[in-house]
């Protein structure tokens, strides 16, 4: 008769913590994960800032009531960034409240040399010696390594909170709350709300800088990239500028956070609100085409650039049409056509091949059609065949004195795309969606966020991709951008911002149903929590208000413009 190896056993009263990296930890039962991790030997850089449990991003808070598997995040990963970087505004935002109690900090917009714009009301700009003391005071909260106290309060008592302080955008997003609770953090007597999970205290908070910028100053953080320190401050004026006209559009519009723009929704006048926002985009792409046609005809060439699901295309189509109406006749070449074969094809750090790199595409190739063009010559374009990854002899074409070129794509910006080209006959716009509507002033919604959400819709209208197909290659999109894109972005002649102020309320009820299909402990269940956790704060506005020609509509589906291309009648009739 065998032996069993089952036997009567007293209930546990200790945790197993298995780590990801193989070690294995064992402690009293509720016993926080932050307690395991200094336990563990993990190396103190990159900073450790929160963890999956199981697959679900928990804060360090979070208490073993079970064995559990667990993979720590760091500043090396998107999520840990994102924890780090929230943190360390909420300890902007308390510190600046300790030393200037009447100041009202606003955070703006983020910097692609990693830091987040903020402007100040109630007073004047933060001087730099005063920028000096929020950050010494900030660094001596770091020291104490004051604790940061999560509470669960009720939702009447967030809103009495609210008004007692004046904060009048955030009683405006507490309309949509449809949780009974709001999730608020403490520190050192200063409550606030800030969207997401933080870091247990100011300790983790090392590796930061302020410093005066523009209107107002920037809190400066590591990258993903580079998790221990911070990058050298960069100067974007155009860029700066261009947010700058975003805000004034708003004011216009009367919509400076979304609990206005949910107020609007809820009294039925968003009709007005999407054609004035449409009016404006279409105002400023008609002062684009005025100022090419004021240049003459001698530019022969505009590059349109801008990161991915920027609205690109839709942007070229409506601005070939308004130089048509000054008399010019845009003919659009594509760049995918001058791709090399794919034998031939860069390959990045995981050994796939890298579409992004300026490298897939025959430079010399384009430069000789391009210039050839130019001359009034009849060039042979290339077409290249997707089927079988070689590019194939296409249409020849000349082009006359009253033609423009247009060629739209992610390297337009970078001079070594047409480097045999002289530059006076060529013109460039950098195209993305610039956002600055956020939840309130301290909650921001990241423009990278926005084109995520119009990027998922367009690969399930346009490609068949699903959502979780389509999280799944952002991170090497994002890269990408980082390579061959931000770096570019002052070199443009004018930058249009194709954000509108409505589109994430039109967006919501479209995407959410596709984020919600993504399984339960897949890597891009986490992304699309997170995506879902900012949309609740949005409410929903119908499609059928969008106008056929509105660029939005290249992600949602339905535009009238997608099946036109510049030129195409002038290459017919060649």
């Amino acid at each position: 008769m065998s032996q069993t190896k089952i036997h009567p056993s007293q209930p546990r009263t200790t945790a197993q913590i298995r780590f990801s990296n193989g070690q294995v930890l064992e402690g009293p039962l509720n016993t926080t994960i932050e307690e395991f991790v200094k336990a563990a030997s993990f190396p103190p850089e990159p900073i450790p800032v929160a963890c999956l449990v199981d697959g679900q991003l928990r804060e360090l808070t979070y208490h073993a009531d079970r064995d559990i598997n667990v993979r720590v995040l760091t500043l090396a990963d998107g999520d840990g960034m994102r924890v780090y970087r929230r943190s360390l505004a909420f300890l902007l935002v308390a510190a600046t409240n300790e030393l200037f109690p009447n100041a009202k900090i606003t955070i703006d917009y983020g910097l692609n040399f990693g830091a987040l714009y903020c402007e100040v009301e109630g007073r004047p700009p933060f001087t730099e010696d005063e920028l000096k003391q929020i950050e010494a005071y900030m660094l001596k909260l770091v020291d104490e390594n004051v604790p940061i106290i999560k509470e669960r309060i009720s939702v009447e008592e967030a809103r009495r909170i609210f008004e007692e302080t004046g904060a009048e955008d955030r009683l405006s997003l507490l309309k949509a709350r449809r949780k009974s609770y709001l999730t608020t953090y403490t520190l050192k007597g200063f409550r606030g709300y800030m969207h997401g999970y933080k870091v247990p205290s100011t300790g983790y908070l090392r590796i930061f800088a302020l410093d005066t910028y523009y209107k107002g100053f920037v809190l400066r953080y590591p990258r993903t990239s580079l998790p221990d320190e911070l990058q050298p401050r960069v100067d974007y004026p155009k860029l700066v500028k261009v947010f700058d006209e975003y805000g004034n559009w708003m004011r216009k519009l009367d919509i400076h956070s979304v609990g206005r723009l949910n107020d609007v929704v809820r009294t039925g006048d968003m009709l007005e609100t999407i054609l004035v926002a449409e009016a404006l985009q279409e105002q400023r792409i008609a002062q684009i085409a005025t100022h090419i046609a004021s240049i003459g005809h001698r530019i022969k060439l505009v590059l349109i650039s801008g990161p991915s699901s920027a609205g690109k295309t839709t942007f070229s189509k409506r601005l070939s049409i308004q130089l048509l109406a000054h008399g010019f006749q845009p003919i659009a070449i594509g760049l995918d056509d001058f791709i090399v074969n794919r034998s031939e094809t860069p390959r990045d750090e995981e050994g796939d091949y890298d579409y992004e790199s300026l490298y897939s595409l025959r430079l010399d190739l384009l430069n000789q059609t391009l210039l050839g063009l130019m001359r009034g010559e009849s060039v042979v374009l290339p077409r290249y065949n997707f089927f079988s990854g070689r590019s194939e002899p296409g249409e020849t074409i000349a082009i006359t004195d009253e033609q423009i070129i247009l060629i739209e794509g992610i390297h337009g910006m970078n001079p070594e795309l047409v480097s045999a080209l002289p530059a006076e006959r060529i013109f460039r716009v950098y195209v993305s969606a610039l956002t600055q509507l956020n939840l309130d002033r301290q909650n921001r919604v990241p423009t990278t966020d926005t084109r995520l959400v119009r990027r998922i819709l367009r690969d399930a209208q346009h490609r068949g991709y699903t959502a979780k197909d389509t999280i799944m290659r952002w991170p090497k999109v994002r890269r990408g951008e980082y390579t061959w894109i931000f770096p570019y972005q002052e070199n443009a002649d004018i930058m249009f911002n194709s954000a509108l102020v409505y589109e994430l309320a039109v967006m919501k009820p479209m995407v959410e149903p596709l984020l919600r299909q993504i399984e339960p402990g897949k890597p891009e269940h986490i992304e699309a929590n997170r995506l879902l956790s900012f949309l609740q704060w949005f409410e929903p506005c119908p499609s059928d208000l969008v106008p056929t020609n509105s660029l939005l509509r290249e992600f949602i589906g339905g535009s009238v413009l997608r099946p036109y291309k510049p030129g195409d009648k002038l290459m017919q009739e060649e």
